[in-house]
């Protein structure tokens, strides 16, 4: 897909986290918009994608979201990507919507293969899926998503240890840099130091995408992480990100994690972001 239009997505999907969060005044606008560009590129450009969603997931790549508070972002992909109307997203975080605050399987919302939101789990059920894959011949890629403050958790490295170890070279997980969390910066909770250097004695593949809301630096770089695959080692992407991206004051800061803009507010990120494929 054209550069161009992939920015036209990202626009779109921009006023629609914004004006789903601020609806119901509740959500993760912060790390959401982050991921922006990150999420139509892996969906509109990177990923080997049937046209209809089957959960079992055969013969085609998969995603799976670990970080699933920034799900006002996964939805819109999802709807802008065809998964489901776009105007469901009008039902996000009601009652008795399938657009819940952190996905869910059970109301069974295509293009949701995992519930997600208890943090520090996607990569462990990502390399089951790996495994099956490689146990039914099947030769598509599994990506993740995860938040660095995630990485704070100790589940992930008993993962990504044995991702090395039984040699899960069909994954591609990468981590969401942006250095914020809900009580601050990373380095003041818990300064994890060299991500790279961490992932690279777990014996993983490492590539860093040092401008990780730059659609043409993503699409080169998932491109690169793709062609290590298949190669004996996971695959570690680390995405620099700007949490708030796109709306200058939710950028550079922890703030705006998880709270919703007021209507001044939200006219404000709005103007900063075209509408430029319908609001819903």
């Amino acid at each position: 897909m054209e550069i161009s239009k992939l920015q036209d997505i990202v626009s779109q999907t921009r006023r629609d986290i914004l004006r789903m969060v601020h609806k119901v005044n509740s959500g993760h606008p912060g790390g959401s918009l982050g991921c922006t560009e990150f999420l139509v590129t892996l969906y509109n450009e990177v990923m080997n994608l049937k046209e209809n969603f089957e959960m079992d997931g055969i013969g085609e790549d998969l995603f799976f979201l670990s970080n699933g508070h920034i799900s006002p972002v996964f939805y819109s992909v999802l709807a802008r990507k065809g998964y489901f109307p776009v105007e469901e997203l009008n039902t996000f975080r009601l009652l008795n919507s399938r657009l819940q605050g952190h996905p869910t399987t059970h109301d069974h919302l295509p293009g949701v293969r995992i519930a997600s939101g208890s943090l520090g789990q996607g990569l462990s059920v990502a390399i089951g899926a790996t495994q099956a894959k490689k146990l039914n011949g099947d030769n598509n890629i599994v990506y993740t998503l995860h938040g660095d403050g995630e990485l704070q958790e100790g589940q992930n490295w008993e993962a990504i240890m044995y991702a090395s170890a039984k040699k899960v070279d069909n994954l591609i997980a990468t981590i969401d840099h942006n250095g914020q969390q809900i009580d601050g910066s990373t380095d003041e909770v818990l300064n994890m130091g060299s991500l790279k250097a961490k992932f690279e004695a777990f014996d993983w593949d490492v590539l860093e995408i040092k401008d990780g809301n730059n659609l043409e630096a993503i699409v080169a770089g998932m491109k690169e992480a793709k062609s290590r695959t298949g190669k004996g080692k996971p695959v570690c992407v680390i995405l620099d990100t700007v949490m708030g991206n796109g709306v200058d004051f939710m950028m550079y800061t922890h703030a705006w994690h998880g709270k919703a803009p007021n209507n001044d507010q939200l006219a404000n990120g709005l103007a900063q972001n075209s509408e430029t494929l319908g609001d819903y």
